[in-house]
């Protein structure tokens, strides 16, 4: 079986971690990971060896961590209630270019911060 749901998300320019995160679900935990050992066969094929592999004892949510991209595969309940597409995604008030000569507030010692 594929992997559902696919989503590839362009994170340059907002994280120096990696380049892209690729999303996706699986059926179940069996099929959660058996989509990752594949990617992860596939990446030794190519000559790249993963830097880190993490949630392979749950299978609820496998990262596996290639450099230059990030895969995330999850359960849909998993993906649904952590959301990991929006906090990527920029929103339209980030999109939305500022005004020359506008003022940025800037964020105190006790603001938090929303990018991981």
């Amino acid at each position: 079986m594929k992997a559902v749901n696919v989503k590839l998300l362009d994170v340059r320019g907002l994280t120096d971690i990696t380049d892209a995160m690729i999303v996706a679900s699986g059926n179940s935990d069996r099929h959660v990971r058996s989509i990752a050992d594949r990617v992860i066969e596939k990446a030794r094929e190519a000559g790249r060896r993963p830097l880190g592999i993490e949630g392979t004892r749950d299978n609820e949510w496998v990262l596996v961590d290639l450099q230059d991209v990030l895969l995330h595969v999850m359960l849909p309940r998993v993906r649904e209630f952590y959301a990991i597409e929006q906090l990527w995604e920029p929103s339209p008030a980030s999109a939305r270019p500022v005004a020359a000569g506008a003022s940025r507030r800037r964020r105190g010692a006790g603001s938090r911060a929303a990018a991981p």
